[in-house]
């Protein structure tokens, strides 16, 4: 059975993926690691894929931030077959009110008691609407890393990637909030899928990536369409 090598997304760990099926490949969750002072996103992505992943043609999963990471680590190992979700692929993908966090970096005064506080808008924007998916956002805020908040966040707002890697498919949801479909163009689309479709959306979800892996593939030949 071949390695899944999962990234999960911004203040996220492996409990994010207990909730798709996985069944078909023997995930490798991938730890963070500290990010160096003023370190780039695609300069953390390499020392994640020196300290983690071993082959030269791995599967790979993204989730949100891990999916921009992901993005970047498709670009060091063409053989990789990755899938992003819930996901950005280019700099161009990201909303243009994001970007002004770049010239107005207020996120370098986050707390974790601001954090605390706006739960209730976070749920919103990550489409939280079930109690499990509440619950999960929950326990990421409980457990919330400053220096890595703040540090993820400038790495986003500076990702200066344009080129969009052949071996990424990208699959995103339809009612997401938080990198909304005007500004993406995935590979498929889950119908009223939000940023957290992978909890939401699990069923559907697995059932993509079933069929996506499950593909007599290339090394590095991800880039289908349904």
């Amino acid at each position: 059975m071949q390695n899944l090598y999962c990234i999960s997304g911004l203040g996220a760990d492996e409990r994010v993926f207990q909730y798709l099926d996985l069944s078909f490949a023997r995930p490798v969750f991938i730890s963070w690691i500290n990010p160096l002072p003023g370190e780039a996103l695609e300069a953390y992505a390499s020392r994640l894929k020196e300290k983690f992943i071993g082959e030269e043609d791995p599967m790979i999963i993204g989730l949100s931030f891990g999916g921009m990471l992901a993005t970047e680590i498709a670009k060091q190992l063409p053989k990789a077959n990755v899938i992003i979700i819930s996901s950005a692929k280019t700099k161009k993908e990201l909303p243009f009110y994001w970007k002004i966090l770049r010239h107005i970096p207020v996120y370098k005064v986050l707390t974790y008691s601001l954090i605390k506080q706006t739960l209730a808008v976070q749920e919103y924007f990550l489409g939280a609407g079930s109690e499990l998916s509440r619950q999960y956002e929950k326990t990421v805020v409980d457990k919330a890393n400053m220096h890595f908040y703040k540090w993820a966040i400038g790495a986003i707002v500076s990702w200066k990637n344009k080129i969009i890697p052949s071996n990424v498919f990208h699959v995103h949801g339809s009612n997401d909030r938080l990198l909304p479909m005007r500004f993406i163009k995935p590979n498929f689309v889950i119908n009223n899928g939000g940023h957290l479709m992978i909890i939401e959306n699990a069923a559907e979800v697995s059932a993509v990536l079933k069929q996506i892996f499950a593909v007599k593939y290339k090394p590095g030949g991800l880039n289908l369409m349904f």
